[in-house]
Order: C-alpha cells, then sequence, then structure tokens
C-alpha cells in the first residue's frame, strides 16, 4: 500500500473531491471498526482530537466508561476506487490513544509496534508477506450468505469452470488501485475457493494491508452479488481456509535467514527463529487460530498443518520452509488463519521467534513423517479452550501482547467457547436422538 505523509492529507481530499473519511481501527479480536466524519472534521481528526468510548475495542460494554481517541496514521491515508468520484470517500487507519496521548492497552496496532521496536533494538527489521484463502458463496433471496459455493473449480482452474476469476481480478485491481503490492491470485484446491497472495512488506504496513485486505475483498465480493468468507472451515469436506504468512529478518540489505556457509543454505538465526515459534506454538495457537471453528481446520489429514513443528516439504506441520535461498529465504507459518487479529498474529509470531533468535534456542529435527505415518507426532491444541488456557500460561507472550490485552482477548474468547458448550448441534441430534 502507498502511503502518505501527514501535510499531503488535506491537499490529497481537495483534489479527489473527498467528502467523506471513515477513521478506521480494530478491536481485540481484529474485527475493523470505524467511524464516519465528514471533510470539515478532517483536521480535527489530524490532530487526534476524535474522542470514542474503549468498550469499542476491548469488547466489553458495563457502567464504567473510558475515553479514548482515535489518532490516525496519516500514511494509510486511501481513497476507496469503488465509490463515486464525485463526493469521494477515503480512510485512515487510527491507533488508540488515552487522553494523555499514551497507548491504549487494548490497541493492538501499537501491539504490533511495540514489537516492531523491540525488533528493531536488537538489529532486526522484520518482512511479511501472506498468501490469504477465502471462500466464494451464494446469497439467497434475503441477501444472505448459504453453504452454496460460487463455482465447482479446482486448483488452478481456469474460466468457464473457475467462476469467481471476474470476482478475483476485481478485487486485485481495487488492491491495486489502494496501492497494494498484489503477486499472485489463484483459485485454490476447494470449489469455491480462492486466493490472493500480498508481497512482502514492513510488519506494520503487512498487517494493516491484511485488515484492509479483508474488508475490500467482502466489498467486491458483494458488488458481485457473492458473500466472501473467512471463516476457517466453512464445509466439513472442502479443505480449510489458512493464512499463510511469510517471515523474514532483516539487517540493513541483509536477510538473515541466508547462510551460504550452512549445508542448507539457512543460518543459525533461521534455526533458531523457527525454534521460538515451535517453544510457544500452544500460546500463539489462540491467537493464530481464534474462533471455535479454527479447529475444525487443523485437525489430521493430508493438507492440515496441524503438528507442532517444521519441515521442508511436509504440509502437515505448522512451518514449512521453501527452497529459495539467497534474500528470498524465508520461514512460513502455516497454521493461521484468515480470521485471527493480523496486529496480534505478527506481534505473537515476531515476539516468539525473536526469544529464538536472541536466546540462539536450538530448533528441534524437522518433520518429513505425515500424520498419517507417524501418529504420535505433537499437534498443535485441539480446541479454543486449550489453546487459551496455554496463552493464559505463557507469561513470555502474554508479556509481548500486554497483560491487559490478553485479559479482554481471553475473557471475549472464554465467553465465545462456554456458549459453544452451551449449544446443542446438528452433528447430536443426529447421532443420538432415535439411539437414546
Amino acid at each position: 500500500m502507498s502511503y502518505f505523509i501527514g501535510d499531503n492529507i488535506l491537499e490529497r481530499a481537495r483534489e479527489n473531491n473527498v467528502q467523506f473519511i471513515r477513521l478506521q481501527f480494530t478491536d481485540v479480536l481484529g474485527v475493523f471498526k470505524n467511524i464516519a466524519i465528514t471533510k470539515d472534521e478532517l483536521i480535527r481528526a489530524l490532530k487526534g482530537d476524535m474522542f470514542f468510548d474503549s468498550s469499542v475495542i476491548e469488547g466489553s460494554v458495563d457502567n464504567k466508561v473510558s475515553d479514548i481517541y482515535l489518532k490516525p496514521d496519516p500514511a494509510t491515508f486511501a481513497i476507496f476506487p469503488w465509490r463515486p468520484r464525485e463526493g469521494a470517500v477515503a480512510r485512515m487507519i487510527c491507533d488508540a490513544v488515552t487522553p494523555r496521548g499514551e497507548p491504549h492497552s487494548a490497541c493492538s496496532r501499537q501491539i504490533l509496534v511495540k514489537n516492531i521496536q523491540m525488533a528493531e533494538s536488537n538489529g532486526y527489521a522484520p518482512k511479511i508477506g501472506a498468501g490469504i484463502d477465502f471462500y466464494l458463496l451464494q446469497l439467497n433471496d434475503q441477501g444472505k450468505p448459504v453453504l452454496i459455493t460460487h463455482d465447482e473449480a479446482g486448483y488452478c482452474d481456469l474460466s468457464p469452470a473457475d467462476l469467481g476469476e471476474n470476482a478475483r481480478r476485481d478485487m486485485v485491481i481495487t488492491l491495486q488501485d489502494m496501492g497494494f503490492d498484489v503477486s499472485a491470485s489463484y483459485h485454490e484446491i476447494s470449489p469455491g475457493q480462492n486466493q490472493i497472495f500480498l508481497k512482502e512488506a514492513d510488519a506494520l504496513h503487512m498487517a494493516d494491508n491484511i485488515a484492509t485486505f479483508k474488508f475490500v475483498v467482502r466489498t467486491i465480493a458483494q458488488r458481485h452479488g457473492l458473500h466472501a468468507s473467512f471463516m476457517p472451515k466453512p464445509f466439513s469436506f472442502f479443505n480449510g481456509s489458512g493464512m499463510h504468512l511469510s517471515i523474514s529478518l532483516w539487517s540493513g540489505q541483509q536477510n538473515v535467514f541466508v547462510d551460504p556457509e550452512e549445508p542448507l543454505g539457512l543460518s543459525k538465526s533461521a534455526g533458531s527463529f523457527i525454534a521460538g515459534l515451535i517453544r510457544h506454538a500452544d500460546a500463539i495457537t489462540a491467537v493464530t487460530n481464534p474462533l471455535v471453528n479454527s479447529y475444525k481446520r487443523l485437525v489430521s489429514s493430508e493438507l492440515a498443518p496441524a503438528v507442532k513443528g517444521w519441515s521442508f516439504q511436509n504440509r502437515n506441520t505448522m512451518i514449512r520452509v521453501p527452497d529459495q535461498r539467497d534474500n528470498d529465504a524465508q520461514v512460513i507459518m502455516r497454521s493461521p488463519d484468515p480470521a485471527a487479529n493480523p496486529y496480534l498474529t505478527i506481534s505473537a509470531c515476531l515476539a516468539a521467534g525473536l526469544e529464538g533468535v536472541l536466546k540462539e534456542i536450538t530448533p528441534p529435527q524437522a518433520v518429513e513423517e505425515s500424520l498419517e505415518m507417524a501418529p504420535a507426532l505433537q499437534k498443535l491444541p485441539g480446541n479454543l479452550s486449550d489453546s487459551l488456557t496455554m496463552l493464559e500460561n505463557d507469561g513470555y507472550l502474554r508479556n509481548a501482547l500486554g497483560s491487559y490485552l490478553c485479559d479482554c482477548y481471553l475473557n471475549r474468547k472464554r465467553k465465545e467457547w462456554n456458549r459453544y458448550q452451551a449449544q446443542v448441534h446438528q452433528w447430536e441430534l443426529d447421532e443420538y436422538l432415535a439411539r437414546y
């Protein structure tokens, strides 16, 4: 995404006849929120004078009100290409700050800034790429999504089998109009499933891009009469949707994951980064796989990244290292899904990996056996409740994400788990009603 700096915002708004500006921000779960202001309020907004109720990011509303101020990042100013040019609509992504101007403890974007600064203080600049899956579903007469895929195409199929081609093309064009660097898009393996890959960028840039990506993709899908679903596992017998993160660490112009002197061309730092991710894998999963439904994807199958380990070729591991070397070397986190808060997901991965690098942790051996061949392989948590407990007990990761934010997150997610546990599901009725 191309960024524009502060003093240019008013001029750009005038030149493009911007009448409304959406001040966008993210709650602890990663849900994009916004308030819309008119152009007359833009100067006030740029000064950080727009206040709001903190419950919108914390996720709990009670009789106590805490004010927050929305502090826009001028670098995120972008005009929505799908809106009319007359009376155009723009947006800026905001941080939540206290009345004293300090980062609010529940602002996940500021949590990521803190973790990026930690990396930079140790001489590292992280770069992140993202391959994001989603399903295109049909709508019923009331405009609500139904579990009917838009097509029956398969992996990298072309039209006419790939009916999502036009929608996907418009998504890519719209993203590019907003300054995104899109490197690839194609039909995924399952019917109606698609992937768009966002090229590597700095960590904050990428988190902003992922949050915006989901909003844009759903908007363009709706304009095609479709629903874009980022639910991790909407179908029992089709593949789940992932959000694969390609991570590398840089020192100046050098990718520190590369060492031509090592047998595999990977540096000890790359191995230690992997080791840090594996050490905190259980707790990370509470953030990277945040829904009850997320764990229907992390089951034993030939494509599920359910193993707590790393590999070069095995699709079952949470981490894979592709064959690229030189400055293209990267570590791919395959376990995250697109329902995750991108700011917290990148924060958790970055903090865990950096601990491995700074403490020079030795990684375990690569796992090249499949789940079917070696069913005793250590797996990621099997449900949301277990992963939340792991996060609650991981002091290092709680500190990296902030105790206050973690408490808000855990509170919201425990309530979600309890609601799920209290429901009688169709599977139970089908399995037990006639037999007992």
